[in-house]
């Protein structure tokens, strides 16, 4: 059996616009599918547009949202220093994964929706029938990701993603670029989302998997998990045919 590799995009930028806050990775949203993916000893790549230095977003270091897990993570070294020093889509876009997972964070809204590495390895990574996540503001990264038919990826598709008013919940709609759950909309998307703001909520589609907001960062690393085990089973299923 092969091993199972997973890579986590995240994102460079450490300011909104605006010059009036810091921004970057809402650490929760990566550290829950990393430890998720450890577990079962998965290989996991940790890359962003530019490589290098990964910013953390302030604000989800702040006690009430800095969970057990994440604050397991934040205080030890080695992870720390894998946030350091993150590989850039260039060196992994030819590269074969399973799991290819958007992590969210503000700051995603300005380096993901028009990079242009990152829309081939999503479009890649989507028609080769393996599994494409992205949780929060990450689901911004699926935006302008066209299919080799010339369709946007997300038309017609069921997602979710961190709505509007979350956003005021946030105290961001000032600050943010654009409004995500309308953009997602507008590209034809079948959008939903949890009948209370600031909960959890993910949804599939196939082989897309996406999630709200933070706090759907737990179940969202169980679904992963889940349809990676599903997609193992079945290509298990198929090799032993073929034999």
């Amino acid at each position: 059996m092969s091993l199972i590799k997973i890579l986590i995009i995240v994102t460079n930028i450490n300011m909104y616009a605006s010059g009036n806050y810091p921004t970057g990775l809402w650490l929760s949203e990566l550290t829950h599918i990393y430890q998720a993916a450890k577990d079962k000893g998965y290989d996991v790549t940790i890359a962003s547009p530019n490589g290098g230095n990964i910013p953390v977003d302030p604000e989800s270091l702040k006690f009430f949202t800095l969970d057990k897990v994440s604050k397991k993570y934040w205080n030890d070294n080695s992870f720390r220093e894998l946030l350091n020093n993150s590989k850039s889509l260039k060196e992994v876009e030819n590269d074969n994964y399973d799991v290819v997972y958007l992590a969210g964070g503000h700051g995603t809204m300005y380096d993901f929706p028009d990079d242009k590495t990152l829309q081939k390895i999503i479009a890649e990574q989507y028609e080769s029938g393996k599994l494409v996540a992205a949780i929060c503001h990450g689901a911004g990264g699926l935006l302008n990701v066209k299919l080799s038919d010339g369709n946007y990826l997300i038309k017609g598709k069921k997602l979710t993603g961190y709505n509007w008013f979350e956003e005021g919940l946030a105290g961001r709609k000032k600050e943010v670029p654009f409004n995500l759950e309308a953009s997602l909309k507008n590209r034809g998307s079948d959008y939903r989302k949890a009948f209370i703001p600031m909960t959890s909520k993910v949804v599939v589609d196939g082989n897309m998997i996406t999630g709200q907001n933070p706090f759907s960062s737990k179940k969202m690393a169980k679904v992963v998990i889940h349809e990676l085990d599903k997609q193992t089973a079945q290509s298990k299923i198929i090799n032993n045919n073929q034999h």
